[in-house]
């Protein structure tokens, strides 16, 4: 049934297709979506998404029965979020209108979406990818990598991170507040679903060479890196945490090794110069996990990390109180090692110094000051993300 048949209460589904342009493929992409909600006796109306297009795609859309939002901010995301606000369905499909996806196959979506799942995302690898229909650099590389992030950082179960045709109930994902206006749109509803643990499944789909005649919207590099650039952001722990405790300990231990001597390596003479990178990393990495820190603050109080409580008794045990003394020991011990170097050069009359020892000194003095102010400072600005946020018990 489509928009006149049937009241709001009464719509089980709607379908939403974002349309810009797609006057040549509309047609179709409506007749089968028609033809299925007849066949298969669902309750249901086709929406679609126009986002502002001037090749008289909104006349046909009602011509053939559906119902138009228009959407005058552009982007994919936005024409979807439109979509979606304006369904009057308990579950919504979305699919593109550019007759690459069967509309006429929705049966297992539903199927998936009544026994209880947030989300069913369609799986092309395993439904099938008839010739032409995706680019050999998408299907080799740019899927199967951003796929294999995101059920890296994330724990997805999806096997197709970027499938365009996809069903979920509707109240799951308004309740994700999804933000992204473009083509991460797609990534984000995934990762925020993933995210707040609702229910994904994955049903196969078949996806068929896009019917327009025209080169798609979207754009290979730019977009595939607007969707890595996503995930990255909606993982604190692979963007800074994992990498600054790497460099930490690395630096760290390079360091404590080079303290004492000169060290061969590899047939290498490693001296105060290796010694002075290694506390480059010591810095680097100390700051890069308090960036994590403050992401993770961040993150759950707008709920695009999920809550964790260990994380959270840490940070109520690591008062501003402490993290200043902290600060303060490590800038001492600095000074201290300061005032030693100093000592060594007024022993000398002010002369010449040996660089080999006295940088073994001053380069864990500096070290040691930079610490304790950079933790001096970023305790106080973490006791700054918690004054309106109830992740401290304070």
């Amino acid at each position: 049934m489509t928009k006149g048949e049937v009241a709001a209460g009464d719509v089980e589904l709607t379908i939403v297709m974002p349309c810009l342009n797609e006057a040549k493929t509309l047609p179709a992409c409506i007749d089968k979506a028609s033809a299925y909600l007849k066949r298969s006796g669902v309750t249901g109306e086709i929406l679609i998404a126009d986002n502002g297009s001037t090749d008289g795609s909104q006349a046909i859309a009602t011509s053939h029965g559906a119902r138009v939002v228009d959407v005058p901010q552009r982007g994919y995301g936005s024409a979807l979020k439109a979509g979606i606000l304006a369904a009057r369905g308990r579950f919504v499909i979305m699919g593109d209108s550019d007759d690459s996806y069967d509309f006429l196959g929705l049966d297992p979506f539903v199927a998936k979406l009544r026994e209880g799942c947030d989300l069913v995302m369609g799986n092309r690898f395993a439904g099938g990818i008839k010739p032409g229909a995706m680019p050999p650099l998408h299907r080799y590389l740019g899927n199967p990598v951003l796929t294999f992030v995101g059920r890296l950082f994330f724990g997805s179960p999806c096997r197709d991170f970027h499938c365009g045709l996809r069903g979920f109930r509707r109240s799951s994902i308004l309740g994700l507040d999804l933000q992204a206006p473009g083509m991460e749109f797609a990534s984000e509803m995934v990762i925020k679903a993933s995210v707040a643990r609702l229910h994904i499944t994955e049903v196969p789909t078949t996806l068929s060479p896009d019917g327009r005649g025209r080169p798609p919207h979207l754009n290979s590099w730019r977009d595939g890196w607007r969707h890595l650039r996503l995930l990255l952001l909606f993982s604190p722990r692979w963007l800074f945490l994992y990498p600054g405790l790497t460099v930490f300990f690395l630096g760290l231990f390079t360091m404590a090794w080079l303290l004492p001597v000169q060290r061969q390596f590899m047939g290498a003479a490693l001296d105060i110069h290796s010694l002075l990178y290694a506390s480059l990393g010591v810095v680097l990495g100390f700051q890069t996990v308090f960036f994590w820190v403050f992401a993770k603050i961040y993150g759950m109080r707008e709920r695009i990390v999920p809550r964790d409580e260990l994380f959270i008794r840490i940070l109520n045990a690591l008062t501003l109180e402490r993290g200043l003394v902290a600060g303060l020991i490590m800038i001492a011990g600095g000074v201290v090692l300061s005032v030693l170097a100093i000592g060594g050069w007024i022993g000398t009359d002010f002369g010449p110094l040996s660089p080999s020892q006295t940088m073994r000194v001053a380069i864990p003095a500096t070290t040691l000051l930079m610490l304790g102010v950079q933790a001096i400072y970023a305790t106080f600005f973490v006791s700054f993300l918690g004054i309106r946020s109830n992740l401290r018990g304070e």
